[in-house]
C-alpha cells in the first residue's frame, strides 16, 4: 500500500556538471511504500540522480527533499545498494560485519559487539535470507548471495527510502529475480519507498508502480503502461522506437544513440 506522505520529493530540479546538463525541470513526490524504476540509456543521468539524493553532488537548480529535509551525506532515512561488483575473495570480513557497517560505518574499523547490536544484524540478515552465510567471508559468497548481504547493509538502520543502483548488474536471471522479490517484500513490510536504478524493467516489472525513464535531457514519468509505451518513448527520444510485449516481457527496440549535445529538458509534473 502506499502512502501519502511524501518521502522524496523533486521541484523543478536541474543536474548536471559545468555547463552540461543532464536531466533537468523534475518535478516529482514519491510516497512511502511506492516503487519506482528509473530508466534510461547510459549517461541519460539515472546514477546522477541518486548522488544527488545522497547529497554527495549539488543539483544545478531546484530542490530535492528526503523524508522533508534537504539531503546530506550519512542520512539515516536513506539505505543505499550500489552497483554490484563482485568483492575480492581475499577480504577479510565477515558477511555480518559488511551489515554492522550500516550501523556504524561512519566510525574507523567494525563497532563494539552488543547483544542489541547482533540481534539487529541477524534480524536483518533473516529477512533477506542470508543468516545460514552470516560468518562466512564476504569475498567467497557468490554474486546473489554478496547482494543479499548489501540489502541487509542498506536496510540494517531501518531507513524510510531504499536506492538501489542497477544492483541487479551481473547476475543470473534467478537471483535477478530472487533479490527484486526482497525489495519489493521490504517496502510491503516496512512502507519503504524504493528508487530502483535498472537497464531492464523485466525484472521488477511485477512490483513497479511507476517509472521515471531519462534520455537525452528529457523525461517521462507514470504508469509503465503509460511510459514503456512505442509512442511515448519514440516522443521522447524523437525518434522511432518500437515496445513490444511477449511473454509477460517488454522488449525496447530501436533507441537512438543520444547526441552529446542533447540537453534539454521537458518538465511534466507528476503526484
Amino acid at each position: 500500500m502506499i502512502g501519502s506522505t511524501p518521502v522524496l520529493q523533486f521541484d523543478d530540479a536541474s543536474f548536471g556538471y559545468g555547463h552540461r546538463r543532464l536531466w533537468g525541470g523534475l518535478t516529482m513526490d514519491q510516497r512511502a511504500g511506492e516503487f519506482l524504476a528509473i530508466l534510461g540509456a547510459n549517461g541519460s543521468g539515472k546514477t546522477s540522480l541518486l548522488k544527488a539524493v545522497l547529497g554527495l553532488h549539488p543539483l544545478m537548480s531546484g530542490t530535492v527533499r528526503v523524508a522533508g529535509t534537504p539531503p546530506h551525506r550519512g542520512s539515516t532515512e536513506i539505505g543505499y545498494v550500489p552497483q554490484h561488483r563482485r568483492i575480492d575473495s581475499l577480504t577479510p570480513l565477515r558477511a555480518r560485519d559488511v551489515v554492522g557497517q550500516g550501523l556504524d560505518g561512519h566510525r574507523w574499523g567494525i563497532g563494539r559487539p552488543d547483544r542489541r547490536r547482533r540481534r539487529l544484524i541477524d534480524e536483518v540478515l533473516e529477512s533477506v535470507g542470508a543468516l545460514d552465510f552470516a560468518d562466512r567471508p564476504i569475498g567467497i559468497l557468490s554474486g546473489g548471495q554478496q547482494q543479499r548481504v548489501r540489502i541487509a547493509q542498506a536496510l540494517v538502520a531501518d531507513p524510510k527510502l531504499l536506492l538501489c543502483d542497477e544492483p541487479l548488474l551481473s547476475l543470473d536471471l534467478s537471483s535477478q529475480r530472487t533479490i527484486s522479490g526482497l525489495v519489493d517484500r521490504r517496502r510491503r513490510t516496512h512502507h519503504t519507498a524504493i528508487v530502483f536504478v535498472t537497464h531492464d524493467i523485466n525484472p521488477v516489472l511485477p512490483y513497479v508502480d511507476r517509472v521515471l525513464y531519462l534520455a537525452g535531457g528529457r523525461f517521462r514519468t507514470g504508469a509503465v503502461d503509460e511510459v514503456m509505451t512505442s509512442s511515448t518513448l519514440s516522443d521522447l527520444y524523437e525518434a522511432p522506437v518500437e515496445v513490444v510485449r511477449s511473454g509477460g516481457r517488454v522488449l525496447v527496440a530501436g533507441i537512438p544513440e543520444v547526441p552529446e549535445h542533447a540537453h534539454h529538458a521537458t518538465t511534466l509534473r507528476a503526484g
